[in-house]
């Protein structure tokens, strides 16, 4: 299990390999679709409605990250990016969260300046090898695309 404070008022994630399994599916026109878990929406669900925001920070845009965004009033999704620690010390700035209010979820080395930095830090089993040798890092039980997110959400359920 998790140990997450209760002190916690942002979950900034990434997504692919937390929210999907990392896989891509191409079809023979050239488009791309990835498989969500049902259980990790709810986990959406049940911030937004526990009052916790989430915020998303990825490396692509997917139809998946615009339909929470609407779904569950996500303020913050940046997507396209790939210097994550900037767009996550300007969120730290902009809501002037301490290092006990918001917690980072990521899964490959594109997240790990931004793991370094959160005190209260989450990955997935199958992470890259560097992010599960970070300091302070908890594991989900639960791999990405399979609940991880849910887990998440379940520590932190008020």
């Amino acid at each position: 299990m998790l140990k997450l404070p209760k002190t916690i008022k942002w979950v900034i994630t990434d997504f692919d390999g937390v929210v999907t399994d990392n896989y891509v599916y191409i079809n023979d026109e050239g488009s791309m679709s990835r498989r969500v878990n049902f259980k990790d929406i709810i986990g959406f669900y049940m911030l937004y409605k526990s009052g916790i925001n989430v915020g998303i920070i990825s490396g692509e845009e997917n139809a998946v990250i615009n339909l929470l965004q609407k779904r569950f009033d996500l303020k913050e999704v940046h997507t396209k990016i790939h210097n994550k620690i900037d767009v996550l010390k300007a969120l730290i700035e902009k809501y002037n969260l301490s290092d006990e209010e918001y917690l980072y979820i990521g899964d490959d080395i594109n997240d790990l300046e931004c793991l370094k930095l959160a005190k209260y830090k989450v990955t997935v089993p199958d992470a890259a090898e560097e992010l599960l040798n970070t300091d302070g890092i908890q594991i989900t039980q639960k791999r990405g695309g399979s609940g991880a997110f849910r887990e998440v959400a379940d520590c932190l359920r008020i």
